[in-house]
C-alpha cells in the first residue's frame, strides 16, 4: 500500500493477497507481513480469513517473535464476529503469560473496553503497567498507549487519579489535556446547540487528530543496524572494504549503544535495533542495484528491516536480555 493512497481507496483484499505473496518470497519477514495482511482482511470485513492467517502464524509458534501479539490480535478479531467465549479464553491466556511487550496488553484491554467490559479493561491495562513499568525510570515510547488507555478507561469509570494517571498526563503532549479528551460526557457536546461547546469539541478533535498523526509519522523505530558476530565475520570476508566501518565486533556493539544513547539524549523517541544477515543484505543490495560494499547502503538496509517489523525496542524492558545476544540481562551487559 502506497503511503500516499487514501485509506478509502485501498482494495484491502488485494493488499492482503499482495502481502501474502511477499511473505512467501521473504519467509524471514512472514510474521510482520501476515499480521499486516490479516489487518487488511479485517478492514475488508473478512474476519474468518483474518483468523485463518493468525492460525497459520500460531501453527508455527516456535518461530514467532511476538506470539502473544498474534494471539491478542486473534482474540480481538474473533470477538468482533461472534466468538466471544474463545476470545475471552485467549485474552485470559495472554494476561496470565504476562508478556514483556506492551502491544498485546493494549490490544486485549481495548477489546474488553470496546465490548463494555470496563472493569476488566482497567484491570488489564493496570496489570500491563505493573509488569512493564514498575520501577521504570522513563516509560519507553511503546508503553505510552498502555498508560493513555488506562487513563481513558479509569476516567470512564469515574476513578480518582493515581500515580500512573499523573504520569500519563505528563507524557501527553497535546495542547488539550487527557482529562478533557477522555471526558465521558464529550459525546453530548456533539449534539449541542451551543456554539461555544461545539467549538471546544472541534478543538479536542483536532488535538486527537494531531496525536494520531504524530503516531503515524513514526510507524517504525529510528533503527540502528546490528550484525551478530558470525554475520559480521561473513560480511567482512565477502566485502573487506567494510572493515573501515566495522573495525571489530566489540567496537561495533559499543558504537551501537553509544549512538542510541546520543539519540535518546537529544530527544529522539521510538528507538530500535535491527539485526542483519548477509543473505538478506545481499538481496536488498541487488534490489537496489547497488554493491553490498557500498557503505551508504547500510542505513537504507536498516530502515527497510525496521519497516518490515524487524526492529526490537531500545532500551530493552527491565530484566530482559540484552540486544547484543550475549544472553545476559541488559542492565548487566550494555546497559551498565
Amino acid at each position: 500500500m502506497r503511503p500516499d493512497t487514501p485509506a478509502e481507496n485501498v482494495d484491502h483484499n488485494a493488499e492482503a493477497a499482495r502481502l501474502e505473496r511477499t511473505a512467501d518470497r521473504y519467509p524471514e519477514d512472514a510474521e510482520a507481513l501476515l499480521v499486516q495482511a490479516a489487518a487488511h482482511l479485517e478492514l475488508a470485513g473478512d474476519r474468518p480469513a483474518a483468523s485463518s492467517l493468525y492460525d497459520r502464524l500460531l501453527a508455527a509458534q516456535d518461530g514467532l517473535e511476538n506470539p502473544f501479539l498474534v494471539r491478542a490480535l486473534k482474540a480481538a478479531n474473533l470477538w468482533e464476529y461472534g466468538h466471544e467465549a474463545e476470545a475471552r479464553a485467549i485474552i485470559e491466556g495472554v494476561r496470565a503469560a504476562s508478556p514483556r511487550d506492551p502491544a498485546p496488553w493494549v490490544i486485549v484491554a481495548e477489546a474488553l473496553e470496546s465490548h463494555d467490559e470496563l472493569e476488566q479493561a482497567q484491570e488489564t491495562f493496570t496489570e500491563g503497567a505493573r509488569v512493564l513499568l514498575t520501577d521504570a525510570t522513563e516509560p519507553p515510547y511503546s508503553t505510552h498507549p498502555l498508560l493513555f488507555g488506562r487513563h481513558r478507561v479509569r476516567r470512564m469509570l469515574g476513578l480518582a487519579h493515581d500515580e500512573w494517571d499523573t504520569l500519563a498526563d505528563t507524557l501527553h503532549t497535546s495542547p488539550v489535556s487527557l482529562d478533557e479528551l477522555h471526558d465521558p460526557k464529550r459525546v453530548w457536546s456533539l449534539g449541542s446547540d451551543n456554539p461555544a461547546e461545539l467549538e471546544a469539541e472541534i478543538s479536542r478533535l483536532r488535538a486527537e487528530l494531531g496525536t494520531f498523526r504524530e503516531a503515524l509519522s513514526r510507524p517504525f523505530p529510528v533503527a540502528v543496524l546490528h550484525w551478530p558476530a558470525s554475520e559480521l565475520s561473513e560480511l567482512l570476508a565477502a566485502y573487506p572494504s567494510l572493515e573501515s566501518e566495522y573495525p571489530s565486533h566489540e567496537e561495533h556493539l559499543a558504537t551501537i549503544e553509544e549512538s542510541l544513547r546520543e539519540l535518546s539524549s537529544s530527544g529522539t523517541p521510538n528507538l530500535g535495533i535491527v539485526s542483519g544477515t548477509v543473505p538478506s543484505y545481499e538481496a536488498f543490495a541487488a534490489s537496489e542495484g547497488m554493491s553490498p560494499a557500498e557503505v551508504s547502503l547500510l542505513p537504507q538496509y536498516a530502515t527497510t528491516l525496521a519497516a518490515r517489523g524487524r526492529a526490537v525496542e531500545w532500551p530493552p524492558q527491565r530484566g530482559t536480555a540484552c540486544w547484543c545476544g550475549s544472553g545476559r540481562v541488559y542492565g548487566e551487559c550494555h546497559g551498565e
